[in-house]
């Protein structure tokens, strides 16, 4: 099985964002914030940048919306 590593942000918002795409590339996807779900998304090989944080902190307890309104 071929795994095709994807990007991932993690946390970003407004200009912070623009700034990680200038300089990463187009994510793969967006995460709106490191819950137990984005951690299940993520595979070895992929790259997860954040926004605040690293993949250290203890993920939200609750998962976050996909779609803010």
């Amino acid at each position: 099985m071929v795994v095709i590593p994807a990007l991932h942000f993690v946390g970003f918002r407004g200009d912070e964002c623009v700034s990680a795409v200038r300089i990463w590339g187009k994510p793969n996807f967006f995460h709106r914030v490191w819950d137990r779900r984005a951690v299940r998304d993520i595979d070895p090989a992929d790259t997860v940048i954040f926004a605040k944080g690293t993949e250290h902190h203890e993920p939200c307890k609750f998962n976050g919306q996909d779609i803010a309104e």
